[in-house]
């Protein structure tokens, strides 16, 4: 029984880890903002590509949030995405390299 104690705890702390990732329903999705606009494709790419410095001015201002809440779904994420796949590389980089031919003789 005392081998089995560090196993239960193990996964028990796996577990919580796990579950406090898991995303919640966004309550304020196609809700409109003050001026009657709900956040887009265009407006995810946009606040996509800001995102460096978004989050560092919302480290100091409390009035500044990195993602939009009230925006239409999917495709506001995917603009999201985009924007941030454009600024941090997205994995196109790896294809564009020099290739070395090995010289038989």
């Amino acid at each position: 029984m005392k081998a089995l104690r560090p196993v239960i705890v193990i996964l028990t702390v796996a577990v919580l880890l796990l579950a406090s990732c898991a995303p919640g329903p966004n309550t304020l999705r196609g809700t409109q903002d003050e001026e009657g606009k709900v956040a887009g494709f265009w407006k995810g790419l946009w606040h996509g590509i800001i995102t460096p410095v978004t989050f560092v001015v919302s480290l100091f201002n409390k009035g500044v949030n990195v993602y939009e809440s009230r925006n239409s779904g999917g495709w506001y994420n995917f603009g999201y995405i985009l924007g941030l796949s454009i600024v941090f590389g997205g994995g196109g980089r790896g294809s564009g390299g020099v290739r070395r031919r090995c010289r038989e003789g």
